[in-house]
């Protein structure tokens, strides 16, 4: 295991550790953080930084959209607020 320390370069962008808050266009919202795969712990409110979700977030801003990829198809959500506290 490795420990990741945030850097101050992060901010307002979405990287490990990140605790994101999104919303799709039925106006469903969602927060959550983007953890390690051992670190979920049965938490819904962290994710994997593997999952579809975290990947389409990776990188992104507040206001940005990211496509996720579902069995259903994609589906778009809008990344409305980002912090690395909770």
């Amino acid at each position: 295991m490795r420990v990741v320390e945030y850097m101050p370069e992060q901010e307002g962008r979405v990287f490990f550790g990140a605790w994101v808050e999104i919303e799709n266009e039925q106006g469903e919202t969602k927060r959550f953080r983007i953890v390690g795969y051992d670190e979920i712990y049965e938490r819904m409110d962290y994710i994997s930084i593997d999952s579809p979700m975290a990947r389409a977030l990776l990188r992104k801003q507040v206001d940005d959209e990211a496509i996720v990829q579902t069995p259903g198809g994609e589906v778009c959500w809008w990344i409305t607020a980002i912090d690395y506290v909770k």
